[in-house]
């Protein structure tokens, strides 16, 4: 073989070495990707396991078994404070979470405890449809499962929004951030037309039975129990369960009670956004608690945590077996009154937690049992991240010889060989033939 075509193999050969790395880092980045956006959810939630209930003692009947998940403030970003970017990689996160949670564990109802929408409160006619068709698109669901949601303060804004004082802040705050931001006015005082446009998307319905387990479902950002008309019409139509409740734990009901709708004689179960009021998170523990320097911090009522007054009419409404409840991001378990327990639901969005969690529940119509499940750690995503670019700058450097590596290559080895003695002359060492070929290049020779 001639210089010139030794020079040419050589070229040829860096080429082929160049392509094979792009496509090796290629491999690794695909990889990377494919375990931090698909397969992280599937290894996680498989861990997740349905909690069992008590078993019925030996002869008696067997009761059917309610597989429920509950999540709560999903948050979907808005179209006035959403970045494109936090909008795209949470609203990813949050689908692949819940259509994997779905096919893994098959429950048969989904609950969510408010605050689905971030801007809901003063989300534009346009914005909101926008809101609820990334909404459907997230939470498909099979037609077998049944998806029920309650509303939260940032879907139908605040109760006192509605208030001229709060009205005049919103106008003042609109004309200091601009003309986009003149909605906000409109959605102070329209909190009729924020709940019933929620209602038209999501269904009024305020009681649920399935397999013989009741949910009332309460607007709890209307209980401010000051008489105002949202507020009046959701308590009539709670006292009206309520009624129906009591009368059907009744064997003997007075004639009030058999002219009224029939439901499984259970105590219900509690649906709704603020939690029952409690003075702070204070006695709250786990690692998806409160930071222990916000867990003392105290609750302002009507904000934070419903009334007293209105959690006390709750509990005398309904004498609830169990109360489920999101809107302070964080988890908590506390018990009211004669031992009513309450869990606060975590945030599903990895937005407000870098821990995001559910419920599972498993109901029937005297027991319940309930299980966590966690989904991944942001900052475990993040790190794999890293780490593959760590990788991926190493192995680019060791391919430009920028970077001693503890053992020699192939090449390496093939360039340091040296002739050995009494061979022919026109063998020669390979750092000898470099120059060569470079001279004979230069040159113009061919051999």
């Amino acid at each position: 073989m001639g210089p010139a075509q030794w020079g040419q193999g050589r070229q040829g050969f860096r080429l082929l070495k160049k392509s094979l790395l792009i496509w090796k880092l290629m491999a690794v980045v695909l990889v990377a990707l494919l375990f931090c956006e698909f397969l992280i959810y599937y290894l996680v939630i498989f861990r997740c396991a349905w909690p069992e209930v008590a078993v019925p003692a030996p002869g008696r009947e067997q009761v059917p078994v309610l597989r429920a998940m509950v999540l709560a403030d999903t948050h979907l970003l808005g179209a006035v404070q959403g970045h494109w970017l936090d909008k795209l990689r949470r609203e990813w996160q949050m689908e692949r979470a819940f259509q994997t949670a779905l096919w893994l564990l098959q429950p048969e109802v989904v609950f969510i405890l408010g605050d689905i929408f971030d801007e809901g409160k003063w989300s534009s006619p346009q914005a909101w449809a926008d809101d609820v068709g990334r909404f459907r698109k997230m939470f498909r669901h099979p037609a077998h499962v049944q998806l029920k949601v309650v509303a939260g303060n940032h879907d139908i804004g605040f109760h006192y929004w509605s208030r001229s004082c709060f009205t005049a802040w919103c106008r003042q705050v609109a004309d200091c951030l601009g003309p986009q931001l003149l909605l906000l006015t409109s959605a102070c005082r329209m909190s009729g037309y924020t709940v019933q446009r929620f209602e038209d998307v999501f269904s009024s319905q305020r009681l649920f039975s399935r397999k013989g387990v009741n949910f009332v479902m309460v607007n709890s950002v209307a209980m401010e129990g000051d008489g105002c008309s949202i507020c009046a019409v959701a308590e009539t139509k709670l006292l009206e369960i309520s009624q129906w409740l009591n009368c059907s734990r009744e064997a003997r009901g007075p004639s009030l009670c058999r002219a009224g709708r029939r439901l499984p004689p259970s105590a219900p179960i509690l649906l709704q956004h603020y939690p029952l009021y409690r003075a702070s998170d204070a006695n709250c523990s786990g690692p998806d608690a409160a930071p222990p320097d916000e867990r003392t911090v105290p609750f302002t009522e009507r904000y934070d945590v419903l009334s007293w007054e209105a959690s006390q009419k709750l509990l005398w409404w309904f004498r609830p077996r169990l109360v489920l409840s999101g809107h302070t991001h964080s988890a908590c378990e506390v018990l009211h009154g004669s031992g009513t327990p309450e869990v606060s639901v975590p945030s599903f969005s990895w937005r407000n937690r870098n821990n995001p969690s559910f419920i599972m529940a498993s109901l029937t119509s005297q027991d319940y049992a309930l299980a966590k499940c966690f989904l991944p750690q942001e900052d475990t995503v993040l790190a794999t991240y890293f780490g593959v670019l760590g990788l991926l700058v190493v192995v680019t450097l060791a391919h430009l010889e920028r970077l001693a590596l503890p053992f020699p290559s192939g090449w390496t080895v093939l360039r340091t060989h040296r002739a050995r003695p009494g061979l022919a002359p026109d063998i020669m060492p390979l750092k000898d033939l470099d120059l060569k070929v470079d001279l004979d290049v230069a040159c113009g020779m061919e051999k």
